[in-house]
């Protein structure tokens, strides 16, 4: 029997449809649309502003969008990995509220958490399960609410991020398509420039926490942008190289849209051509889990069968990576 590959059958995504526009900032913060345009390269990102809804929901109309897409119905879903940051609760996971709401009965399912690497890091993790033969179906969903954790007085992290979610299926092929290879690197040191200090075991949140915003998400943009950009090149170099591929074999990049002078870096880096860059940053901005899955969704109809593309990316940590993937449809 041949060497089972999890081969992505399908990818969906979601974003709200409450949008917050760089004119809009420009009533909250010191800032302006130029500015903002000219170093992130965003013009606006969607904002979930219904009360009660939560990362959970988002993920739930990708998870459902997914579901008619590729034909399948709930009760034959193995397993499901939401990677996130901004869980509904501390507890439970969010990737089995997601079952709950979905009708999905006969999976188990957990979160994970790598920041804006947490898709790539769901991604090979179910692909494993696939691999192994134990499971037929398994959904990776990447979602994040970062408005839920953005302090909207500070101008340099509210310009950035936004609210969305994707979400792929996995089943098993005997071709040699779908996840191929993945390196992945980590560097705990990095959690002192992109964290969120309050609410965990180090900082319980109490209401000095609160005072003192330490329930926001934090980053020193200096030392972030040039991490991002040395340990994005350097992942796609080597898993590129350790499977004797070149750039001139790849179809796509996928880079995470964390910043479009970044994503710019990272081709210019390894000399990328960069009509074949995926990029939607302008219109979702930095939405963390859920940026690879939503690039795939937006470019879906532009990929054809067989084609390889690299996906990496960057996040709080520091965590970073790049996968290699061959498109099964």
């Amino acid at each position: 029997m041949s060497r089972l590959h999890a081969a992505i059958t399908g990818v969906a995504g979601y974003v709200p449809e409450g949008i917050l526009s760089n004119k809009d900032l420009e009533k909250l913060v010191e800032t302006t649309d130029e500015w903002i345009t000219s170093r992130t390269g965003i013009k606006k990102r969607h904002i979930e502003r219904e009360e009660g809804k939560a990362t959970s929901d988002m993920s739930l109309e990708a998870v459902k969008i997914l579901l008619e897409k590729t034909n399948t119905s709930p009760d034959e879903v193995d397993m499901l990995i939401c990677a996130t940051v901004t869980p509904d609760m501390t507890f439970p996971d969010t990737a089995n509220t997601i079952c709950d709401k979905a009708g999905i009965k006969n999976a188990f399912g957990f979160d994970l958490g790598a920041a804006c690497s947490g898709f790539l890091f769901a991604l090979t993790t179910g692909a494993k399960y696939i691999e192994s033969g134990s499971h037929k179906k398994v959904i990776i969903v990447g979602a994040d609410m970062m408005s839920s954790i953005v302090d909207y007085t500070d101008r340099t992290t509210c310009v950035i991020f936004g609210d969305g979610a994707g979400a792929v299926m996995l089943e098993p092929s005997e071709e040699e398509e779908g996840v191929l290879d993945s390196i992945f690197k980590g560097d705990g040191s990095g959690r002192h420039f992109l964290h969120k200090k309050a609410g965990g075991s180090l900082m319980p949140m109490t209401q000095k926490a609160l005072d003192d915003r330490q329930h926001f998400a934090y980053q020193e943009g200096r030392q972030v942008f040039k991490a991002a950009v040395n340990g994005m090149t350097s992942a796609v170099k080597e898993v590129l190289e350790k499977n004797n591929l070149t750039f001139d074999d790849i179809a796509w990049l996928v880079p995470h849209q964390a910043n479009m002078r970044i994503i710019n870096s990272v081709a210019d880096m390894i000399d990328f051509p960069r009509e074949k860059v995926m990029c939607n940053i302008s219109e979702y901005g930095n939405t963390t889990a859920g940026t690879l899955p939503l690039c795939l969704r937006d470019y879906e109809d532009q990929l054809k069968k067989g084609d390889l593309i690299v996906l990496t990316a960057f996040g709080g940590g520091f965590t970073w990576g790049a996968t290699i993937i061959k498109w099964a449809y």
